[in-house]
């Protein structure tokens, strides 16, 4: 049941180690597993800084470093870490003075619950900051892409801002007899025009400034050496070195137009309906997302479903359908009176694209398409039919930067309308409501244990040190009723609230002895990590229970090696501690996991009998730095000095194995040897080759 969540590195400004440790216990209780580093001087901030950290609380004052000081050194260095400023009682002064330093937030000490919800938005927008980072530079390397790709185009283009041209490809200078893009550089497109067509060219271009997306031009082009050709231009919005601009893509016309532009309308059709396919309407919600996100334009997007389908669909056959499918196509045509963009988004489902609607102020109106078809008479090959229509409504705004999102909220409130004949539109304190519900996991959950029906993964554990025993961690999955992984932290958490944990502890527990047995009848010297949650380290019926299942299984005690949080272990101390003693009792072994997350993690380890130390999966991040990979090797001495045999999880790539070798690591973990895999078939001799 093991399950890694992200750990949140956090640096303390506080003089006090109670008040630090409280705080610590703050983001644990809240959920949060965190790495935490206590400052205490200014070469200590200058050493921590370093390294990457994700928040930095400070006390109102310190006699070791001055919080303004620390704000000031984080500046300097350009670092992006939120700073958390605490105040003596609710000092509005204090409050100013610290956030016109730079501080992200500053509050008053002792506001527990404000706090986290201070530095829950505060992690949340640096993720963002992050990913927006990640973003730019993988922009950067788009638009690098994309420049290979306008060069080596077979299709002339050209870009243009304010009528002029800023850039043209090879295609381009070729077609217009041009050997230098210099050459062009700076001369207005009118230019290339025929005087016969530059007229109506100015007025396209003037009111296409004002035009969405897509549109074209034919008209007559003029080539450096005075020769004329007839040529189809089209117009789309672009930007080119960050600025806004318009993308010019042109054909010569080849005497087909009339059938290329056939071809185009029914590349973009349905052809039962005449209404636009899903695949161009979905071009036309790309961009509605992006006029949502770069112009505030908002939209809406209805999902209308066609109730009873199926029953249609028996009663009157393919061709019957068609027919109604047809008509009810004509009639969303008339309701809509081209205030809407229309498609057949699939079998028994239209769609409605509705610019500069919110999904509110779209409501009337499809309040009123209901209720025309309600009470529309299908003629089908002379027999009349009734149905009705199933609406599901989500909005475009600044907010919904990807169209599918927007797509799969309409379809889910769609689904929600089980009765049909009816409207639903997307809120999202519904999603947030849904999200917060455990219900229908806590359902699969019971189902699972009903029916055995939970998978067991396996990830090797090997070994740097010559230890003849095979090692796994057992990982537990859950399935949703589609066959699809539930999310571990999602169930994990769903079970704890439910008051599931300990059952599913048990479930895993039985089911890898069974596993184990049947694996190692077979010669292998195998040994299983197996998790155990915070409910089970308050279960004292656990030991007695689990000496009677070895017994029945003739397994060796020390085959299972069972596994603590270092967060659970500090929260239930007096319950770990009795409970590695029970084990060691029954000669099983035990594993401290994600070890190395608070002030003083040598503290935890004095109460409790433990064999192995699992460090939590940050203290890899960024090997290839000389402060981490030292923090790293002091922290592994540090246990190999009290005889703690220690593992290294989160090996993603060779490079890290030396330095984990030089450092005396025991054990390593890791998708570059292995991922979890349904069956014990690692080939642990490989390394010893």
């Amino acid at each position: 049941m093991a399950i890694e969540k992200k750990t949140i590195r956090l640096l303390i400004l506080e003089d006090s180690q109670n008040e630090a440790e409280r705080l610590v216990s703050l983001f644990r209780n809240s959920g949060r597993a965190t790495r935490v580093h206590r400052l205490v001087s200014s070469d200590d901030l200058t050493q921590a800084l370093q390294q990457s950290w994700d928040l930095l609380i400070a006390a109102p004052g310190s006699e070791h470093l001055d919080p303004n000081e620390a704000i000031t050194a984080i500046r300097r260095q350009a670092k992006d870490i939120p700073f958390i400023q605490l105040v003596d009682g609710n000092d509005s002064d204090a409050i100013t003075e610290a956030l016109a330093l730079g501080a992200q937030d500053a509050l008053p000490q002792g506001e527990d619950e404000r706090l986290i919800l201070v530095a829950n938005r505060e992690l949340a927008n640096l993720d963002e900051r992050r990913a927006r980072r990640v973003a730019e530079v993988a922009l950067r390397e788009a638009e690098k892409r994309c420049q290979l790709l306008l060069e080596s185009s077979v299709d002339a283009i050209t870009y243009v801002h304010d009528g002029m041209h800023i850039y043209a490809n090879r295609a381009y200078l070729d077609m217009f007899s041009y050997e230098d893009g210099d050459e062009l550089e700076g001369m207005p497109m009118i230019d290339l025009i025929a005087s016969c067509d530059q007229a109506s060219f100015k007025d396209f271009l003037k009111n296409y400034q004002s035009a969405e997306g897509h549109a074209e031009l034919a008209c007559t082009g003029v080539k450096a050496n005075g020769q004329t050709f007839a040529a189809r231009m089209s117009f789309s919005p672009a930007t080119y070195d960050a600025e806004p601009c318009i993308q010019v893509v042109i054909r010569a016309e080849t005497g087909n137009a009339e059938l290329e532009e056939k071809l185009r309308e029914i590349s973009s059709q349905d052809l039962v309906t005449g209404l636009y396919n899903r695949t161009h309407f979905l071009e036309l919600m790309d961009a509605a997302a992006e006029r949502a996100v770069n112009a505030g334009q908002t939209a809406s997007l209805a999902y209308i479903r066609l109730d009873r389908y199926a029953s249609l669909l028996a009663e009157t056959g393919l061709a019957g359908i068609d027919l109604l499918l047809t008509d009810l196509a004509n009639l969303l045509r008339a309701h809509f009176a081209g205030s809407a963009q229309l498609a057949r988004f699939g079998d028994d489902v239209f769609s409605a694209l509705l610019i500069g609607q919110s999904a509110e102020q779209s409501q009337h109106s499809l309040q009123e398409l209901l209720k025309k078809v309600e009470g529309h008479l299908f003629d089908v090959n002379g027999r009349t039919l009734q149905t009705t229509l199933s609406i599901g409504v989500a909005g475009l705004n600044e907010k919904t930067p990807r169209a599918q999102d927007v797509v799969d909220r309409a379809h889910r409130c769609a689904d929600e309308l089980a009765s049909g004949n009816a409207l639903k539109l997307f809120n999202p304190a519904d999603e947030l409501a849904a999200a917060a519900s455990r219900g229908s996991i806590v359902a699969m959950l019971q189902q699972a244990l009903e029916n055995n029906s939970f998978r067991l993964l396996f990830q090797p554990i090997i070994s740097l040190r010559g230890d003849s025993h095979e090692h796994y961690e057992v990982l537990l999955r859950l399935l949703s009723p589609q066959g699809e992984e539930v999310p571990p932290e999602d169930f994990l958490n769903a079970a704890k609230d439910a008051g599931m944990a300990e059952k599913i502890d048990r479930w895993v527990i039985l089911n890898s002895i069974k596993l184990l047995s049947e694996h190692r009848s077979k010669g292998h010297s195998t040994r299983l990590f197996v998790h155990l949650s915070s409910a089970s380290l308050q279960d004292q019926t656990l030991l007695p229970w689990l000496s009677v299942a070895l017994k029945a299984a003739r397994l060796p005690s020390d085959a299972l090696v069972f596994q603590l949080s270092e967060t659970d272990a500090i929260a239930y101390l007096k319950q770990a501690k009795s409970l590695t003693q029970g084990l060691a009792e029954l000669h099983c072994k035990v594993a401290l996991s994600q070890f190395g997350c608070s002030l003083n993690p040598f503290n935890t380890l004095k109460h409790l009998n433990v064999d192995f130390v699992k460090v939590d999966g940050s203290f890899t991040q960024d090997l290839s730095s000389a402060e981490h990979q030292e923090s790293l090797k002091t922290l592994l001495a540090s246990l190999h000095a009290q005889a703690k045999l220690t593992i290294v999880p989160y090996v993603e790539s060779a490079s890290v194995l030396a330095t984990l070798w030089q450092a005396g690591v025991n054990y390593i973990q890791g998708y570059y040897l292995q991922g979890p895999t349904q069956s014990m078939d690692y080939d642990f001799s490989a390394g010893d080759e």
